[in-house]
């Protein structure tokens, strides 16, 4: 840990001096705190800080009997981002660090141990018209409800289908690509190859690789502000914008109870056991006037659901968390920037997991000041599991994005 102080105080001293050598090119409230072009235009840095409060209450209930409730108060995201190009503008850089404890938890023998504080660390190569290569670590092209910043969401967290399914980051490359296929049509293809374990791993690469697809198409054209990747119609588009995807994610040879999140599936010997995992992703977003519409399916599959020892026979105890799920989520935007959402979620997974099947409604309010960068939330969800105790959950708190 006082390695980690010692880089972030040479750090922040190099970007002080950098301010005094420099012009600030734009100060406007969330635009970044700082923003830099040298001299001679050949580097661009903008570093835009973010943190997230939260104050939660969850309690569950029977009929009349009411269990007491347990609640806390915490940072839920607190990070650094710095972006912008290298060179040429047309390599891009993006570093994203986190630093709550939430950001930052999930040290295991694979990572060394060590608090997990790099989120994104990506170049992206503009090397032809409408072509991008991206290399490092960063989100994979996975649900839309995962690729949205968790800056630019219109709850206080996302869903209870992305918690359980979604793919998330991992480090690797991708190809991207965007083309106009007639009239206001955009196609945007992604294709990526990533090592299957997720982020901050550094002990080589278990089991075997995840190969990840995604289509996405516009039928209406872009949208205002790149709304298909921030929740809520708070551009108020003038006409109808959509955008439809559908994502395949293969991990060979996948070690982790959920392709690349979720825990290790560790055999007595030492060893872990393999099996490959599918995933498959379709979603849409759909926008006017300030009204928002959002829907998502996620299904996953594995070849061998239930771990099993290196004889190929006993079984360890742990389980993919294979199944399926639907997310829809509808939202309006008042004028005085006041905007109510409504979101159902429904998970089902298969029966020789041994998870509960969930259903859960959440309703929410937001008060955008500065859009997303400054807002205040709160929500409020009903879930049911099988065989378990209805459950309450009571959320609220602020964001600040400079």
């Amino acid at each position: 840990m006082k390695h980690v102080k010692v880089v972030y105080a040479l750090f922040f001293s190099a970007l002080i001096q950098m301010l005094g050598a420099q012009e600030i090119s734009d100060t406007k409230f969330g635009k970044g705190m700082i923003n830099f072009i040298a001299k001679d235009s050949s580097f661009s840095v903008k570093f835009a800080p973010r943190f997230q409060t939260r104050y939660q209450s969850e309690w569950e209930y029977s009929g009349s009997n009411y269990t007491p409730a347990s609640y806390n108060f915490l940072v839920r995201r607190a990070r650094l981002k710095f972006d912008g190009y290298a060179f040429s503008p047309k390599l891009i850089y993006k570093v994203e660090l986190g630093l709550s404890n939430r950001d930052i938890s999930g040290a295991n023998l694979y990572n060394r141990n060590t608090p997990r504080y790099i989120l994104d660390a990506v170049l992206k190569w503009k090397f032809h018209k409408d072509f991008e290569l991206w290399a490092g670590q960063t989100k994979l092209p996975g649900n839309i409800e995962r690729v949205v910043s968790s800056a630019n969401l219109q709850l206080i967290d996302r869903s209870l289908l992305n918690s359980k399914f979604n793919i998330d980051r991992d480090m690797g490359i991708q190809l991207r690509h965007q083309s106009k296929l007639g009239g206001s049509w955009i196609s945007r293809e992604k294709l990526s190859l990533s090592q299957g374990e997720g982020r901050n791993i550094t002990e080589g690469n278990l089991g075997g690789l995840q190969y990840t697809a995604r289509l996405e198409l516009l039928p209406f054209g872009k949208f205002e502000s790149k709304g298909d990747y921030s929740q809520g119609d708070l551009a108020r588009e003038k006409s109808i914008k959509a955008m439809f995807g559908f994502t395949y994610d293969y991990n060979q040879n996948a070690v982790k109870t959920r392709s690349n999140m979720g825990s290790y599936m560790n055999q007595t010997a030492g060893g872990l056991f393999e099996t490959d995992i599918n995933t498959v992703f379709l979603d849409g977003v759909i926008k006017y006037n300030g009204f928002a519409l959002t829907g998502e399916y996620a299904k996953r599959t594995a070849d061998t659901v239930e771990a099993l020892e290196a004889d190929g026979k006993t079984k360890t105890g742990a389980v993919v968390n294979t199944g399926s799920a639907v997310n829809f989520q509808g939202s309006y935007l008042f004028k005085n920037n006041v905007e109510l959402t409504v979101r159902y979620t429904s998970l089902d997974f298969e029966t020789i997991t041994r998870l509960s099947d969930l259903r859960q409604l959440t309703y929410g309010i937001s008060k955008y000041v500065v859009g997303h960068k400054l807002k205040v939330q709160a929500d409020l969800s009903f879930t049911n599991a099988n065989e378990m105790k209805d459950s309450i959950l009571f959320r609220t708190g602020f964001d600040l994005h400079f």
